[in-house]
């Protein structure tokens, strides 16, 4: 890897053809010739927008993370060893330094291609199909312990009928356990060209072994790609081959400096979503599920001639010592990226905060004193509130009769309802039966209490509590009375 981690040679990336100068009259006129490109490429100092995206494609669980992360030279991907879940979910950006190569780097999910119609992981593969159809050049990981797997020959068909034009470059991942004498690298790479791909490279992601040998691999195709691309660009109008005022270039370096926006939020408030709608592409997995954002997912955007690095965070959730796992490794991720965000884009739910109430002030000039001081002051009174019985139970016969039961065998009994404490307010519901609220009735009965009691803001604890029949009898009787 010396040769890698150091870098290539530097040497000039194109030549310049000779400049004319053409006198017309008393007025001097310099005309530029084109820029022509010619190998080698110096990678390091082409523009990021320009540079080629390989993807890293494969089953679960064969490291195309931990082949991210070595990329990236950081550990930004979670890896975690679960062999039956997939932590990575969505499709993550970044920058390889492979050597003196740069290229953009996507990390995907798992394919299973035959996954369940709807399922997440039927999702994730449609999304990496998207996403395929963009990028020029793949690596496709195999976990070379475990042998040529059948899910493996399923992502090469699969690779074939969504990308025909791409030939990926196969990649025998964790090759360093064949080092120890348990198996040969040689048979190994036989079983791995039934793919139909070529021959593939040994690699060891966690260890940095043959990594030389991708660069190699890479080399000619990325620079015969970036050939093309830069003599394309410099031959287009307005291009930035030609030189400009050294004084002009600052100020627009300095006005046009990259944005650092993070977007944070609790678990399934929309964060990924607002992460799809400003890239204009399905970049990250969205749906009803909580959790479904692992990662720490990073893009970048252009708006109004900036660079905007893009990340979206994984729930915020206070992180406790019973956290463990990916969701553990998420909280620590998420707080590290939020550290280097310039702008921070809080994201809430609005059917959730409805009720809350807004006040607008102005402590400067002093505007708004007297009704901050009405809001207190009403907050703290609902906070204090206590609710007659009889008149709960009253309100409990309206609103259970406009919820709609899922099923009306299963509905639970509730004898009555009653408020046990204020400061918050708590109540207990007492149902007859085996048969509980579940958490979407109690969601309910909240809403519900806030909507006709005017408790917006104001958080609200209710129990529930079972008690048998007679009793039960006895007590709606008793409340009737009331």
């Amino acid at each position: 890897m010396s040769d890698l981690d150091s870098g290539l040679d530097d040497d000039v990336m194109c030549s310049d053809l000779q400049q004319a100068d053409l006198d017309s009259g008393d007025i001097g006129i310099t005309k530029k010739e084109k820029v022509v490109y010619e190998k080698p490429i110096d990678f390091t100092k082409v523009d990021i927008n320009l540079l080629p995206t390989v993807i890293i494609v494969g089953r679960p669980n064969v490291g195309k993370s931990a082949l991210f992360n070595r990329l990236i030279r950081r550990r930004e991907a979670l890896v975690y060893n679960t062999p039956d879940d997939h932590v990575t979910r969505d499709i993550r950006e970044g920058i390889a330094k492979l050597g003196d190569l740069r290229f953009r780097v996507l990390d995907s999910a798992g394919l299973e291609t035959e996954a369940t119609s709807g399922s997440i992981l039927q999702r994730t593969t449609n999304m990496t199909a998207n996403v395929l159809a963009k990028i020029q050049f793949v690596v496709l990981l195999i976990d070379v312990r475990a042998g040529l797997h059948p899910l493996d020959l399923e992502v090469g068909k699969w690779l074939r009928r969504n990308a025909p034009g791409v030939t990926p470059i196969v990649a025998m991942n964790k090759s360093e356990s064949l080092c120890d004498g348990t198996g040969s690298i040689t048979d190994a790479a036989d079983e791995a060209r039934m793919l139909g791909f070529g021959d593939p490279i040994a690699i060891s992601a966690e260890t940095g072994l043959g990594m030389t040998a991708l660069y190699d691999s890479l080399r000619p195709l990325l620079e015969d790609y970036m050939l093309k691309v830069l003599n394309s660009n410099c031959n287009q109008p307005n291009s930035n081959c030609d030189s400009h005022d050294d004084n002009h270039g600052e100020v627009e370096e300095l006005s046009k400096l990259p944005l650092q926006l993070a977007i944070v939020g609790r678990p399934n408030v929309g964060k990924s979503t607002l992460l799809n709608t400003l890239l204009q592409e399905e970049r990250v997995l969205v749906g009803p599920e909580v959790g479904l954002t692992r990662d720490s997912i990073r893009a970048h955007f252009h708006f109004q001639g900036r660079t905007i690095y893009l990340v979206d965070t994984a729930g915020w959730l206070h992180r406790t010592g019973q956290d463990k796992g990916p969701s553990s490794l998420s909280i620590v991720q998420s707080r590290k990226n939020l550290m280097r965000a310039h702008v921070v884009a809080l994201v809430l739910d609005a059917e959730e905060v409805s009720g809350i109430p807004v006040v607008f002030i102005s402590a400067l000039e002093g505007r708004g004193r007297i009704a901050v001081m009405r809001q207190v002051i009403d907050t703290y009174e609902k906070w204090c509130l206590r609710l007659p019985t009889a008149r709960l139970n009253r309100w409990l016969r309206k609103v259970m009769s406009r919820h709609s039961w899922k099923d009306q065998a299963a509905q639970p009994k509730i004898k009555y309802f009653t408020q046990v404490k204020a400061r918050p307010p708590t109540f207990v519901a007492f149902t007859s039966g085996k048969t509980q609220l579940s958490d979407t009735d109690l969601r309910f009965l909240t809403k519900s209490l806030k909507e006709d009691f005017d408790l917006g803001g104001i958080p609200i604890r209710i129990m529930q509590r079972c008690i048998p029949g007679k009793i039960g009898v006895v007590a709606a009787r008793a409340i009737n009375l009331q």
